[in-house]
């Protein structure tokens, strides 16, 4: 089995160093993957992927690259999904893992939020990103990488 890679679905990913902080201490690619130029961390092997401005580009890109025992970073609950059946595991950028178990639920939750907001029920605004998210990302993205190399 390959080593794991790390793919990070960049546009409005907060934890950008700390995933390469992980990656350089396990010896792993990361590719993040945008539409745009943005500061990247600097890294072991921290790979820059553009794609084309886009609906849904940049999650193709990680769909059709993203494979069995790899990690991928995400926030976009159609391409968790997507990641999941590829064999990959995923993780938001609170430290929320998403499984098989959860994946169905959180993409209900999704589309009742839709709902929601075009009816003026609720705002878009979520709750803002935090130390203790951080932190929990942390613990997490070790967990998953961990458990990607024992496999490899």
């Amino acid at each position: 089995m390959k080593k794991p890679e790390i793919f990070v679905d960049a546009d409005a990913c907060p934890v950008k160093d700390e995933i390469v902080r992980v990656a350089d201490r396990h010896g792993l690619t990361v590719h993040f993957v945008s539409n745009a130029r943005m500061r990247l961390p600097v890294g072991i092997d921290v790979r820059r992927v553009i794609v084309e401005a886009g609906p849904d580009v940049a999650d193709d890109w990680i769909a059709e690259h993203v494979g069995e025992g790899d990690v991928a970073i995400t926030g976009d609950i159609p391409l968790a999904e997507r990641c999941l059946k590829a064999g990959a595991q995923v993780i938001g950028s609170t430290g929320k893992p998403f499984t098989e178990d959860n994946i169905g639920m959180g993409m209900a939750m999704r589309d009742l939020s839709r709902e929601l907001r075009e009816t003026g029920a609720i705002s878009g605004a979520g709750p803002s990103f935090s130390k203790k998210d951080r932190s929990r990302f942390l613990e997490a993205l070790e967990l998953a990488v961990r458990r990607s190399l024992s496999a490899a």
